[in-house]
């Protein structure tokens, strides 16, 4: 009995949640009117084309063999101490 009520009050907020929505019409598909009209609004008086910039680019890229080894030995010690770290963390849990 201690089940049933929970169960029954989780079937009635189920059928309050349904019976809250309105579909009117079922074959009327969902449109995004609040975002994409109002967007689409705003943007209708661009005329302008996108230009390319050969200077924007998201990192530069490393000028020499040199510094592309020194940041793989950096990011392996940079691994190395986390792993150490965590395994510390580990053991003293355990304790």
């Amino acid at each position: 009995m201690k089940t049933f009520a929970p169960l029954a009050a989780l079937g009635g907020a189920a059928l309050l949640l349904s019976a809250c929505g309105s579909a009117d019409d079922a074959s009327t598909e969902a449109s995004a009117d609040t975002v994409e009209m109002p967007a689409d609004e705003a943007l209708s008086a661009v005329t302008d084309e996108a230009v390319a910039d050969p200077d924007a680019t998201a990192t530069d890229a490393p000028a020499t063999d040199a510094e592309v080894e020194a940041g793989a030995e950096q990011a392996a010690d940079a691994a190395a101490n986390v792993a150490a770290e965590a395994a510390a963390a580990a053991e003293a849990a355990s304790e």
